[in-house]
C-alpha cells in the first residue's frame, strides 16, 4: 500500500484499488518467466506478456496527461503502435516492469490530486464519438477496464508458455 493510498478514502481511495488489483493481476503473469518467454508469441495473435506490460504503461501515461492537459498533451509524444507490443532489441522485462511501476506510482499520486469531475475532449479518432468529452473519473475506469482486459489475454498467453493459470 502507497502512502497516498493510505491517505485517501471514498471514490479515490476506491478507484485506486480497483487499479491496483488490476495491475497485480498483470504483474502476476509474469512472475518467474524469463526475457525470451515474455517476448515469445505463444498463440496466433502478435500479443506476448513483455508487449502487454508495455502497452498497458504506455496506455496509462497517455491517458493520465490527458487527465491533466486534455488531447493535446495525450498525443504531444508520438506512439509506436507495433513496437508497443512487443519486447524490441535492448529491452528486458524487468525494465519494462520497472517503467510499469514508474508509470503507476505517478498515475496513483495524480489521483489523490486531480478534479475526478474535470472534463477534456477526446482526441479525434475513429473509434470515439466526434465531440465527445471524457471526466478524469472516466479516463480511471477506462484504465482499469484496460487493464483487466490485458490482465486476461496476459494468462491466456502465460497457459500457452508453460501452462501456469495465473488467474484461476
Amino acid at each position: 500500500m502507497t502512502s497516498t493510498e493510505q491517505l485517501l478514502t471514498g471514490e479515490r481511495a476506491d478507484l485506486l484499488n480497483a487499479l491496483h488489483q488490476r495491475r497485480a493481476f498483470l504483474r502476476h503473469t509474469v512472475d518467474g518467466i524469463t526475457d525470451a518467454q515474455a517476448a515469445a508469441r505463444s498463440t496466433v495473435s502478435e500479443l506476448c506478456l513483455a508487449g502487454l506490460i508495455k502497452h498497458v504503461a504506455t496506455t496509462e501515461k497517455r491517458w493520465m496527461r490527458f487527465t491533466v492537459g486534455g488531447a493535446e498533451a495525450m498525443q504531444a509524444t508520438p506512439v509506436d503502435w507495433a513496437g508497443q507490443f512487443r519486447m524490441t532489441d535492448g529491452e528486458t522485462l524487468a525494465g519494462l516492469l520497472d517503467d510499469y511501476s514508474r508509470v503507476a506510482t505517478a498515475t496513483d499520486e495524480l489521483v489523490a490530486t486531480l478534479d475526478l469531475d474535470a472534463a477534456y475532449p477526446l482526441p479525434e479518432e475513429p473509434w470515439f464519438e466526434p465531440g465527445a468529452s471524457w471526466s478524469v473519473r472516466q479516463v480511471l475506469l477506462h484504465i482499469i477496464g484496460e487493464t483487466a482486459q490485458h490482465a486476461g489475454h496476459a494468462d491466456i498467453i502465460r497457459e500457452a508458455i508453460d501452462g501456469a493459470k495465473t488467474m484461476g
